[in-house]
């Protein structure tokens, strides 16, 4: 390792359970992209996605929230010459309640099942999270569900879609191919990857594995019998990587195709973007169970103000738009591209106040939060339960 990439390794660390920037500092994308190796998505990318789909670009596309991917273009090859593909995404279930963080790979990942018409597994894992956050088996395969609740509530559609959790469903043909993946890597390979210690228990050490084989067809057999050839497409944040240059490496040498990666950024938390977002600090994000007031609240006192510090100051030089969280968190939830324009216009010449900009956040999230709320009420038992049935879906393709 030069001595220029050893200083790259201090400056940031990115990967599943550490998100820290150097200094306090931002995250720098383009060197993450350097150092993992991924490839930035460009413009003529997403006018392909436009062209084949039929439907206007999702606004984490058009506004770089999905910034980054690894072969998305053989996706789109293998799509445009007929051949579909299938999606993959999960959510380790540590806590009961997500924050709009949570939420982003799943909303990205609805517009691409409705874009494509394509089926979806969606793996909770559970089995990582009572390793990784000292739960018991039975209070993470409970939050295991109620986190299911979560995302069946973002719109999936029940016939191109299969929920499990690893604590049911890992064993056959999925525990088959993570026995193949065990086999392609050494101990010092994962430690390299992931930067375990010799203190780290075994459990950690071989669960790369199992998030790993998911992006296999043949890991589910009941949907995929005889469809060796399918490729896989996995929309996720860039801190989950790690795990798919492990898999794309050890793919060919087990006889799959490697899967391919759309990456976003991540979501920042309320006090900045040098500040990640904690589930032991309440304040630092907005839950999807918190109420109206709450919201408006949190913004007004937390929401970190790029304005300036006095009201004559702010008329004279504006907001500074790089630092402020209402105009971030507005670029990622606020759908129309002319009103955000016209909303960073104002705000920048200083035409427009701190407190208006977060009034509009304020009633963006609160709206998008309602909704999310009214729809995992609705989400019953049974609901959950056919979601996650291991069973055949005949219309997943049509």
């Amino acid at each position: 390792m030069g001595e220029e990439e050893l200083e790259q390794e201090q400056e940031q660390v990115v990967n599943p359970w550490e998100v820290s920037a150097k200094d306090g500092g931002k995250i720098d994308y383009d060197k993450l992209i350097d150092k993992f190796g991924c490839q930035r998505l460009d413009q003529s990318l997403i006018d392909r996605v436009h062209r084949l789909t039929g439907s206007p670009p999702h606004v984490f596309l058009r506004r770089g929230v999905f910034f980054a991917h690894r072969d998305f273009n053989e996706i789109l090859d293998a799509y445009e010459g007929g051949k579909k593909f299938y999606l993959y995404t999960g959510r380790g279930p540590s806590s009961q309640s997500l924050h709009l963080g949570h939420l982003i790979p799943f909303m990205f990942t609805k517009y691409l099942q409705e874009a494509f018409k394509v089926p979806l597994v969606i793996q909770l894992t559970d089995d990582e999270k009572c390793m990784w956050k000292n739960l018991s088996v039975e209070e993470s395969k409970r939050l295991a569900r109620e986190n299911a609740r979560d995302i069946i509530a973002c719109g999936f559609d029940i016939t191109r879609t299969f929920i499990f959790q690893d604590f049911e469903y890992v064993g056959g043909s999925f525990y088959n191919n993570m026995v193949k993946v065990e086999k392609c890597v050494t101990y010092n390979k994962v430690v390299g990857i992931f930067g375990f210690s010799g203190e780290d228990h075994i459990g950690k050490v071989s669960f790369p594995a199992v998030q790993a084989v998911p992006s296999f067809p043949s890991s589910f057999p009941h949907l995929f019998s005889g469809k060796d050839d399918l490729r896989c497409l996995i929309p996720c944040a860039i801190d989950q990587d790690p795990y798919f240059r492990m898999t794309r490496d050890v793919a060919p040498r087990i006889g799959y195709h490697k899967p391919s990666l759309i990456e976003s950024s991540f979501f920042p938390a309320l006090q900045g973007e040098t500040g990640k977002m904690s589930a032991s600090d309440p304040n630092s994000a907005i839950y999807v169970t918190d109420s109206a007031k709450e919201i408006k609240n949190k913004i007004n006192k937390h929401a970190f103000s790029g304005g300036q510090d006095s009201l004559e100051k702010h008329r004279k030089y504006g907001a500074n738009l790089e630092v402020d969280i209402p105009i971030k968190y507005l670029n990622f939830f606020l759908e129309d591209d002319d009103e955000l324009e016209h909303i960073k216009k104002e705000y920048a010449a200083g035409r427009m106040l701190t407190g208006e900009a977060k009034k509009r956040l304020a009633e963006v999230l609160t709206e998008l939060v309602e909704r999310h709320r009214l729809a995992r009420s609705a989400v019953t038992d049974e609901m959950v339960d056919a979601f996650m049935a291991v069973r055949p879906l005949p219309n997943m393709f049509d």
